[in-house]
């Protein structure tokens, strides 16, 4: 296919291996694969993360979940998000491991003909879901009453682990005594995990025995003041193609609305990726790509399947390898800052009609 996302399997490995040195070696590490691994698809690698002896990994919901048990993933899944009630058939029959805090729906399980396991998630100021700490005693009773569930984790989540230690500080204090209490009354506690890839590295009091990777597994970092205590290196590379090259003299505008018009006689090319693959608006007349290791500005309006760039002054051909990031000359955090976004929704924004080639 003309556009291919590239996927370096061995960054990967390396950016799991750095982030081992990390912890201690009685803390285990859950990579999230959530969202076809960040889009990178590296979920569907069995045998790399069998190679990396990863006993549990860390999905959205139980449709992952289930995808996952198709690909051949017979390890521990480990649901993050509170399920539905029309969830439940999905995670017995795909035997997920799922985070719980409601307790309608505690109550929908223990009346399921199945067994379940969960980790009771406990609300430290992330805000989104979680036990209120004072509920947790009601929880619990709730819990016992059921003979076919069991906990086996606690988690919350940290909400600004990357900027602000105060606050972060004060959900670790508020987890730690959730944790004290719910161990006091439950003795199937195997995992106590709250650390994103933020806390990860500024946090080690907090790693626990279990720590939850997600973007720096893949090179990236959650904030740019992280990059000086982690080396990591990027697991992908965005590619298209030249699919036409024109001469065009000063005074020729290019693409929809007219917003960029030549200035000297020049070689414009298009490049059969757009806003449909991911490739965001805002970088009109404002971003560049990489071809032949020069720089080419993007000019005129992207278009759905195609964007035009600038080639005068550099060499190009029909067909040529255009990086829309290479990790060198452009990388994936330079256009997120453009976009006026992070990382994170770049990465995972690009859309899978594009080719994921592992390398």
């Amino acid at each position: 296919m003309t556009n291919q996302l590239e996927v370096h399997l061995d960054n990967f490995k390396y950016n799991y291996n750095e982030i081992k040195k990390l912890i201690k070696p009685t803390t285990e590490i859950m990579p999230i694969l959530k969202d076809n691994a960040y889009m990178t698809y590296i979920n569907t690698q069995i045998d790399l993360l069998n190679e990396l002896n990863i006993n549990i990994i860390g999905l959205a919901n139980a449709l992952e979940g289930e995808n996952m048990r198709r690909l051949g993933f017979d390890k521990e899944i480990f649901i993050l998000n509170q399920p539905l009630n029309e969830d439940i058939e999905r995670i017995a029959k795909s035997n997920l491991t799922i985070g719980c805090c409601s307790s309608d729906f505690i109550e929908k399980l223990g009346n399921y003909p199945a067994n379940f396991n969960i980790h009771i998630e406990i609300g430290t100021g992330m805000g989104r879901t979680g036990i209120n700490p004072y509920k947790i005693p009601e929880f619990i009773d709730l819990v016992k009453k059921y003979s076919n569930i069991t906990v086996t984790g606690i988690y919350t989540h940290f909400s600004c682990s990357d900027s602000n230690e105060e606050y972060t500080q004060k959900q670790i204090s508020i987890f730690n005594e959730a944790v004290s209490l719910i161990k006091e009354n439950i003795s199937t506690i195997k995992y106590v995990h709250a650390c994103n890839s933020a806390g990860i590295i500024n946090y080690p009091e907090a790693h626990f025995n279990l720590i939850r990777p997600g973007i720096i597994l893949y090179g990236y970092y959650p904030s740019p003041e992280l990059k000086e205590k982690l080396n990591l290196k990027p697991v992908v590379k965005l590619k298209s193609k030249i699919s036409f090259l024109k001469e065009v003299p000063s005074g020729v505008s290019i693409s929809y609305g007219a917003t960029f018009t030549t200035s000297r006689p020049s070689i414009i090319a298009t490049i059969p990726i757009g806003y449909s693959h991911g490739i965001c608006r805002v970088l009109s007349n404002k971003g560049s790509v990489v071809i032949n290791k020069k720089i080419a500005p993007i000019v005129g309006t992207i278009c759905m399947d195609s964007l035009m760039v600038d080639v005068t002054d550099i060499q190009a051909m029909l067909n040529d390898d255009v990086y829309i990031f290479d990790n060198e000359n452009i990388t994936l955090d330079e256009i997120a800052n453009l976009c006026n976004t992070i990382n994170y929704e770049f990465l995972v924004g690009i859309s899978d009609k594009i080719e994921r080639v592992f390398i």
